[in-house]
C-alpha cells in the first residue's frame, strides 16, 4: 500500500497529472466561481400571476399568437421552424442563424431554405444568416408578435438578446426560449437562461406566461410584459 501511495504521488506531482479527488475539488471550485458570477434573482408574485404549465413545445406553439410575425434565433437545420410554421401560420417567420461552426455549418443552412423554398419565394420566411445579437437590431421596433430563442444557452447571450427583444416585440407579445434549466450534466455546460430570464423579469416588469416540462425535449419558457 505504501508503495502505490508513492508512485501515485509520484505521478501527481511530476507529471501533473490529477487524482479523482484532486479532480473533484479543482472542479467543484470552478463550478462555484461560475455560480457565483450568475444573478441570483428573487421573483415576485407580479411575475408569475399568469403563469401556466404547458406539457411540451408542441403545446406551446399553440398559445402563440397565429398568423403574426415571429422569428426563431438558432435553426439548426429546421426542424422546430417546420413545427412554428404549421401550427401558427404565421405571415412572416425570420429564421436567424450563424451557421458558423462545425456542428451548425452551413450546409444546414442549405437544408432549411430547400425546405421553405416555395415559403421564401412567397415572403413568408425569411432566412437571416448571422449571429442573433448583430441581427436583432435591425429589425423595426414593435415588428415582432413574439420570438423563440435557440441559441447558446449561456447567460450573457440570453441576457443581451432579452434586452435587444425588448423594444422589437409588440405589446403583448411574447418571448419564448428553449433551454430554461440549469445546464447539460453529459456534456457538463452551465447554463444560465434561468438566470437571465428571471433578471430580466424583474429589471423590465416582464412575467412567465408558460413553462414546458418535457424533459427529454428540455423545457422551454414563454415570458411577456406585465
Amino acid at each position: 500500500m505504501a508503495m502505490k501511495k508513492l508512485i501515485k504521488n509520484f505521478v501527481h506531482h511530476v507529471t501533473g497529472l490529477m487524482t479523482h479527488s484532486d479532480f473533484q475539488i479543482r472542479g467543484g471550485k470552478e463550478r462555484k466561481a461560475l455560480e457565483q458570477l450568475l444573478p441570483q434573482v428573487t421573483l415576485q408574485q407580479k411575475h408569475i400571476d399568469r403563469f401556466v404549465m404547458l406539457t411540451d413545445r408542441a403545446e406551446l406553439l399553440k398559445h402563440m399568437p397565429y398568423g403574426g410575425i415571429c422569428a426563431e434565433l438558432g435553426v439548426n437545420r429546421g426542424e422546430f421552424s417546420k413545427q412554428i410554421y404549421a401550427t401558427t401560420h404565421p405571415a412572416e417567420l425570420h429564421l436567424v442563424d450563424s451557421w458558423a461552426s462545425r456542428r451548425y455549418h452551413n450546409g444546414l443552412r442549405g437544408e432549411v431554405e430547400t425546405t421553405f423554398e416555395e415559403e421564401i419565394l412567397q415572403g413568408h420566411v425569411v432566412v437571416h444568416p448571422g449571429l442573433s445579437t448583430e441581427m436583432i437590431p435591425g429589425f423595426p421596433d414593435n415588428f415582432f408578435d413574439w420570438v423563440y430563442i435557440d441559441t447558446a444557452h449561456d447567460y450573457e447571450t440570453t441576457r443581451d438578446e432579452l434586452l435587444l427583444l425588448k423594444k422589437k416585440i409588440k405589446p403583448n407579445g411574447y418571448i419564448a426560449g428553449h433551454d430554461y434549466l440549469m445546464g447539460n450534466w453529459v456534456g457538463g455546460h452551465r447554463y444560465g437562461v434561468m438566470e437571465a430570464v428571471h433578471e430580466f423579469c424583474r429589471n423590465e416588469n416582464w412575467q412567465i406566461r408558460y413553462l414546458t416540462i418535457n424533459l427529454p425535449e428540455s423545457p422551454s419558457f414563454a415570458i411577456s410584459a406585465i
